[in-house]
Parts: structure tokens; C-alpha cells; sequence
């Protein structure tokens, strides 16, 4: 059975899309944390087995930013930012994933 790495990172992008706007409850940023923080340690797992190193770092770091249980903490402003650069890194990587697959 082939795996849909690519469904958790579309989730992680719609999500991380609705956190731009300021409205949202703080509860909704917890939420953030736990998703992003699980999809994008997974990601880094899969990217070891599949011995793509430079991914391994790049997601490894992009989980540990948004762990929710050692937070780091940051002002809105560079949250957004953070989170529209962590937008690019799931769409590049599901093109990663997808070209590495058909390998």
C-alpha cells in the first residue's frame, strides 16, 4: 500500500493558513502545536528511512519549533512569519516526497 505522506502536510498548510489570522483563539494555536509539531517529526522519520538527510534537519527542526510542550516563544508578528515559511517548506516537501517516491 502506498503511503499519503502528502494528506498531513495539506492539513498542516490549511491550518497554519487559518492561524494568519489574528482572531483565532489561543486554544487554536495549542491545537497548531500538537498537529504541526506530530506531522512535521513524522515527516523527519520518514525522510531518515528514506535517507534524505537535508529533510531529516529541515523537518527535525521545523517539529521542534512547534513542540508544544517545550515552547518556544515568540510575538505574533514573528509567529506569522514563521508560520508562512513553514508553508513553504510542507508545499516543497510534498513535492520531495512525491519525486523521491517515484524514484
Amino acid at each position: 500500500m502506498k503511503k499519503q505522506l502528502w494528506i498531513p502536510q495539506v492539513i498542516c498548510i490549511f491550518m497554519l493558513l487559518w492561524a494568519l489570522n489574528p482572531s483565532n483563539s489561543y486554544a487554536y494555536y495549542i491545537l497548531l502545536r500538537w498537529v504541526c509539531c506530530g506531522v512535521f517529526a513524522y515527516l523527519a522519520f520518514q525522510s531518515f528511512e528514506q535517507k534524505m538527510q537535508g529533510w531529516v534537519w529541515i523537518l527535525g527542526i521545523t517539529a521542534l519549533l512547534y513542540n508544544p510542550i517545550f515552547r518556544v516563544h515568540l510575538n505574533r508578528e514573528i509567529w506569522s512569519l514563521v508560520n508562512v515559511v513553514t508553508i513553504g517548506i510542507a508545499i516543497v516537501s510534498v513535492f520531495a516526497f512525491k519525486k523521491k517516491g517515484g524514484k
